[in-house]
């Protein structure tokens, strides 16, 4: 029964942290993306 709690508690930990990390890479990209369409919007201008 122990084993089977630490093994929960594990992955709940690596969920939360999977969870964070995809959070912050969509933050990344969607930054990279507003860069990239206000660089085309200066250079259309």
């Amino acid at each position: 029964m122990r084993k089977i709690f630490v093994l929960f508690a594990a992955a709940a930990a690596l969920t939360t942290a999977a969870c964070n990390t995809i959070s912050g890479v969509g933050q990344d990209a969607s930054a990279a993306g507003e860069a990239v369409t206000d660089a085309a919007e200066d250079a259309q201008n």
